[in-house]
């Protein structure tokens, strides 16, 4: 009997790793993010944008592209709004609404008025809307990502809902390479086809 006083706190200590390993994943990768320079942002930008050239996805129309939280340290993404725009692609981008904690989904052209909201996220004020079933490729914002497509963003959920409305390629797009595995991903959670990163094109799932 006496030991279970010792092997319980254990057990509980370990579940809870498991329970808190997305929530621990966010904070590192926030970390590693804030040390990111605004020199190795822009190549290592630069990089991910030429990598997905080598992607076989450029057949299609519709493209959905995230704007860049310049305090999250995201990567820029207007590197590759100039291929989109440079290969005549509808680009396709979202504003949040976060009552509902969905998207909705705008052509970007000429005559969009872009605000930031006061989460600090660049979004349409309006325009023509685009249904999620004419989308066809996604690049997605993430925090962390695993080798079976599994992915850690913010924590609303805006992309899991949006995706489970489409039938696209999802791509991630991220400065860092994945983890083995990410054990609390759960079976709702929408995967990666792709991540690319500075340095590799990562096949998923």
């Amino acid at each position: 009997m006496r030991l279970y006083p010792k092997i319980i706190p254990l057990f509980c200590s370990e579940l809870n790793k498991i329970i808190m390993l997305k929530k621990e994943l966010r904070k590192k990768y926030r970390q590693l993010r804030q040390e990111l320079d605004s020199n190795k942002i822009e190549n290592d930008s630069i990089s991910i944008a030429n990598n997905l050239l080598k992607l076989d996805i450029w057949e299609h129309i519709y493209y959905h592209l995230f704007l860049t939280i310049k305090n999250q340290n995201e990567i820029d993404t207007e590197h590759i709004l100039n291929i989109l725009f440079g290969k005549n692609k509808e680009v396709v981008i979202s504003k949040s609404n976060f009552k509902t904690l969905e998207l909705t989904n705008f052509l970007l052209t000429e005559n969009t008025r872009i605000k930031i909201n006061e989460y600090n996220i660049p979004e349409p004020i309006d325009g023509i809307e685009v249904p999620e079933n004419k989308i066809q490729v996604v690049f997605i914002p993430l925090l962390a990502y695993d080798l079976k497509g599994n992915r850690v963003g913010y924590g609303k959920g805006f992309y899991d809902r949006f995706l489970k409305k489409t039938n696209s390629i999802n791509i991630g797009l991220s400065f860092f390479e994945p983890e083995k595995l990410i054990d609390d991903s759960s079976k709702h959670d929408i995967k990666l086809d792709y991540c690319i990163t500075p340095k590799n094109i990562h096949k998923l799932s």
